[in-house]
C-alpha cells in the first residue's frame, strides 16, 4: 500500500495547464480534497470539523446529488470552500463516449454555477479514469484535469486509525493535494487526529485557486 502510486508520481510530469497534481507551493500548505459529496449523513460533520481549525478545502461534487442537497452546497460555499466537478452521475467513465464524457462535465458545471457563479470549475474525473481525447479536449478549452499527489486510501474499508497512524508514517509535504472523499466518515475520523497534529507543525489548510 502507498500513498504515492506510480500512476500519480508520472502524472507529475504533465504540465499544470494539463494535469495538475500538486496545489500552488505555498509555504507549508496541504490542499484538502474531498471527492463524490455532498451527502447529507456525511458532509455537516465534515464542515464542522474544518471549521474548527479554520481549515478551507475543495469539494469535487458530483452534480446530481448537488442538485438533490442544495442547502449543502450552498453551506460549503458560505463556509469559503472551492467546488469542483467531479461529474454529473459519477458513471464509469471509460464506458462512455467521448461526447457522453463532456456532456457529463457540462451538466455539472451547469449545476455548479448556480451556487458560485462559476462558469467552469477544476474537474477530477470519476476514480481518476479519462483519456486522451478528454485530457486534449480539456487543453484546447484551456482547462485541467485535477488529479492529486497524495491517496490517503480512505475508501478502502480500513480503519481510520490504522490510515492515520499510515499517515503520519508517510507524512504529507507542503503543496500535496490530498485526496479523500465525503461518502462516508473514514476521512473525518482521520481528520479528527490529522489536523491538530499538521497545524502544530506549521501547516496551513486553503482551498485549491478556482
Amino acid at each position: 500500500m502507498t500513498f504515492r502510486p506510480k500512476k500519480m508520481r508520472m502524472l507529475e510530469w504533465f504540465p499544470d495547464a494539463v494535469i495538475s497534481t500538486r496545489g500552488p507551493h505555498s509555504a507549508k500548505a496541504l490542499y484538502l480534497t474531498f471527492d463524490d459529496g455532498p451527502n447529507p449523513a456525511h458532509t455537516p460533520a465534515l464542515l464542522e470539523l474544518l471549521k474548527q481549525h479554520g481549515a478551507k478545502a475543495t469539494f469535487f461534487l458530483i452534480g446530481r446529488e448537488a442538485e438533490r442537497h442544495p442547502s449543502l452546497v450552498w453551506r460549503i460555499v458560505e463556509d469559503g470552500h472551492s467546488l469542483g466537478n467531479h461529474s454529473y452521475t459519477h458513471p464509469q467513465f471509460h464506458a462512455l463516449s467521448h461526447r457522453e464524457q463532456w456532456h457529463e462535465v457540462q451538466r455539472t458545471d451547469q449545476v455548479l454555477h448556480g451556487f458560485d457563479g462559476r462558469r467552469h470549475h477544476r474537474f477530477r474525473p470519476p476514480r481518476g479514469v479519462f483519456s486522451p481525447a478528454l485530457a486534449l479536449r480539456f487543453a484546447l478549452n484551456r482547462r485541467n484535469l485535477a488529479y492529486w499527489s497524495y491517496d490517503t486510501l480512505d475508501y478502502q474499508g480500513r480503519k481510520p486509525e490504522e490510515l492515520a497512524a499510515r499517515l503520519r508514517a508517510e507524512p504529507p509535504r507542503a503543496g500535496d493535494v490530498m485526496l479523500m472523499h465525503d461518502d462516508s466518515d473514514c476521512s473525518r475520523h482521520m481528520l479528527e487526529e490529522l489536523l491538530p497534529e499538521w497545524k502544530q507543525n506549521g501547516f496551513t489548510f486553503p482551498a485549491l485557486p478556482a
